[in-house]
């Protein structure tokens, strides 16, 4: 089940749980002749089933949906004036679903903050009102149930965002996995053709790697990575992004970057990695291979094939060297 799919059952689920809490407290006050917190009640679920509303009609983009907000504020609102202007006591309790609604639904810093004016208010009205003793009960446990649920949508927002990390990184250097590289080089060349700006790639490949790993082992082949990981990160620009192809290999997208721009910054890159001095390792060989987008460029293969030859191309030359292949000339 995607995220989209997830929230959207997520918050379908508490918005009709939180329609037939209010609904019944709606017919509750209705049977006992309290008619303002029957209006209240009533207006509470119509908002709700609205919201249920919406979220089916913006299920395909739950994730940045704004009607959420303007729902949950009205509801927030309603609840905050009538606790301060209605001489209710019970209405303290209407206070616990819109707190879950409020961190279930929204963002967690808009859901806080909404969720923490509501039990402020709430609490003031309840030690204006009511015995210390009993306003101090009430208001300790709305601020338990903010707590408890800030805390579960924070582990939950934690998690989520720990997986899709683990996703699209690699786990032993920290760059983009090649799994993400193919989605992303797409959007790019997409770009591209649409701006007509030059976007390159830049292949670059470990030579003997096979030969460290037997001298130095499986944990210094990864420490290794991770080193010149942190040095490619370094050298690339703002906008670029590195990713971990293979075991040793790395490549990189360069948006906005002519011919002469990714020849300069391969030459920078080669310079950089063999002339440091690696820990345990000393020094290292590398081969580059680097291209241009082209007028036939309009998928991640052309490119990211023609890159990776033009790197066993250079390493079929001599370690230590980059080597360009141009692709067909964009038309202006």
């Amino acid at each position: 089940m995607t995220e989209t799919r997830l929230r959207t059952w997520s918050h379908s689920v508490a918005y009709t749980l939180a329609a037939v809490f209010i609904s019944a407290l709606a017919f509750q006050n209705l049977r006992y002749g309290f008619y303002q917190l029957f209006y209240l009640a009533s207006m509470m679920a119509t908002l709700l089933f609205v919201g249920l509303i919406y979220t089916f009609i913006s299920r395909r983009q739950q994730l940045s949906a704004p009607g959420h907000l303007i729902i949950l504020s009205l509801l927030n609102a309603g609840l905050l004036i009538s606790s301060l202007t209605l001489n209710a006591p019970g209405i303290s309790h209407w206070a616990m679903p819109l707190l879950v609604l409020n961190l279930t639904i929204l963002p967690l810093r808009q859901g806080l903050a909404l969720s923490v004016l509501l039990v402020t208010t709430v609490s003031v009205s309840l030690l204006v009102e009511q015995p210390f003793a009993d306003a101090l009960i009430s208001s300790s446990g709305l601020m338990l149930m903010l707590t408890v649920v800030g805390f579960y949508i924070w582990g939950y927002d934690y998690m989520a965002q720990s997986a899709q990390n683990l996703s699209t990184t690699d786990p032993i250097t920290g760059a983009h996995n090649a799994r993400f590289l193919d989605e992303t080089l797409q959007k790019e060349i997409s770009r591209a053709i649409a701006t007509g700006h030059p976007l390159s790639v830049v292949s670059i490949g470990l030579s003997y790697a096979e030969e460290i790993r037997d001298l130095h082992g499986k944990n210094g082949l990864q420490n290794l990575l991770k080193n010149i990981t942190e040095h490619l990160f370094e050298t690339i620009r703002t906008g670029d992004t590195l990713y971990t192809v293979n075991e040793s290999e790395f490549f990189l997208i360069l948006p906005f970057t002519p011919e002469e721009g990714v020849r300069v910054i391969a030459e920078r890159i080669r310079r950089k990695l063999i002339e440091h001095n690696w820990p345990e390792i000393g020094n290292v060989s590398v081969s580059l291979g680097c291209t241009t987008r082209g007028n036939g460029d309009t998928s991640t293969y052309s490119l990211r094939s023609r890159a990776t030859s033009a790197m066993e191309e250079a390493h079929t030359r001599g370690a230590n060297s980059a080597w360009f292949s141009p692709g067909e000339p964009v038309k202006a």
